[in-house]
């Protein structure tokens, strides 16, 4: 009776942790996880979700208890410069309400579910359509908040309940060395610390006019050159030969990330040729891979699913047809059509889940039909064959 008690137990105790664990992971816009990341100034506009999160991010803040996560959404900003941040919040139905967070050691998510991230601004009362940071502190306007550089911090906005309404916001960081968000002109950092030592180069250009185009980069995987930057010309000394990702965002265009093999030794260029977001425009979207033989995500491609997700999130007006394509010498068959339009429908589920509204996504299977090598040699060649496309519509 005690061992089958105790069988009993240690099932319930997994259960349960595998379902914690489930939701930790939760890429959703509703949980802190899943927040957007925002990069630069700009005007942006991210649909509710109608439902709450996998988890409640607010529930260890007592004071806080005014205000329901049950439909909330999550961003979140890295300052660059020491600056200034101001913020102009507005939707056209109901009421908005306002909590800024700021991490305080490494994780602000971790933080928020022990109740240690600090709140820096909050506003709580349900009287406003229109709230954010501004030196005129009228109505559901706040003063704006003082960043240094390095800091991170974490918005949320919640409404309604079940309610799918857009919040649009002028968001504004105002670097204390001046404006430079503002910039058209092309403008090149130089973070090097020996002229004389190997550079590698990164640019940012527009894919039609060649033109310099000021971009966020975010290098991850080695200590040396991690960060974030914004520029259109990047410069860096390498410390070695090794192996880094990059990430290419520009307000107005598709994001670009890239695995880079730096050498080290010798001077070395990465190229970004960026593609302005338009009508009819397709975006390749390398990285999601399946389990062979079935539209089954494989767990490395969250990370390009992710950044799927915050474009959709960040760019709430434009919808989009998923596209599915599958590697298959002869003719396209039964089985090869179901397959692509298997793995477009998986897609958009992973986005509907995560937040994106699901009328604003079509998902369409073309087997082996649109072959971007018709006769490939080489297992590149095959692997683009395989592949997702997004489609402006």
């Amino acid at each position: 009776m005690i061992r089958t008690l105790l069988s009993i137990f240690l099932i319930l105790t997994f259960t349960t942790l595998h379902a914690q664990t489930e939701k930790e992971q939760s890429e959703s816009i509703a949980d802190c996880e899943g927040a957007v990341n925002l990069f630069k100034s700009g005007n942006y506009s991210i649909q509710f979700t109608g439902k709450p999160g996998y988890l409640d991010d607010l529930m260890n803040y007592p004071s806080l208890s005014e205000i329901s996560s049950k439909n909330i959404v999550w961003i979140s900003y890295i300052a660059d410069n020491d600056g200034v941040l101001t913020l102009d919040a507005r939707i056209n139905e109901n009421f908005l309400q306002m909590i800024i967070f700021q991490e305080t050691t490494s994780n602000v998510c971790v933080e928020l579910s022990n109740g240690t991230a600090e709140i820096k601004r909050m506003y709580k009362r349900k009287d406003q359509q229109v709230v954010g940071l501004d030196s005129n502190v009228a109505g559901g306007k706040l003063y704006p908040l003082q960043l240094m550089a390095g800091q991170k911090i974490m918005i949320a906005f919640t409404t309604l309940e079940k309610t799918k309404s857009v919040v649009k916001f002028d968001f504004k960081f105002h670097s204390a060395g001046g404006s430079d968000y503002e910039l058209k002109e092309p403008k090149v950092l130089d973070n090097r610390n020996d002229d004389f030592s190997p550079t590698i180069t990164f640019l940012a250009r527009d894919k039609n006019s060649n033109a310099p185009v000021v971009a966020n980069y975010i290098i991850e995987d080695n200590k040396e050159m991690a960060g974030l930057y914004r520029c259109s010309d990047l410069m860096l000394n390498p410390p070695r030969a090794c192996k880094i990702n990059v990430r290419c965002d520009a307000e107005g265009y598709f994001f670009e990330d890239k695995e880079v093999t730096v050498i080290g030794t010798s001077d070395q260029q990465v190229m970004f040729k960026l593609d302005r977001i338009a009508k009819g425009k397709t975006m390749q979207i390398e990285e999601i891979e399946f389990k062979p033989g079935t539209s089954e995500i494989l767990p490395e491609s969250e990370p390009k699913l992710k950044r799927l997700k915050d474009f959709m999130a960040l760019n709430s007006e434009i919808e989009i047809e998923i596209q599915g394509h599958v590697f298959l010498i002869g003719e396209n068959g039964f089985a090869s059509q179901k397959l692509s339009e298997g793995r477009a429908r998986r897609v958009m589920a992973y986005l509907a889940d995560n937040g994106i509204n699901k009328n604003r996504m079509t998902a369409v299977g073309y087997g082996n039909t649109k072959p971007i090598y018709p006769e490939p040699k080489f297992a590149y060649e095959e692997q683009a064959n395989r592949r997702v496309e997004i489609l402006v519509k």
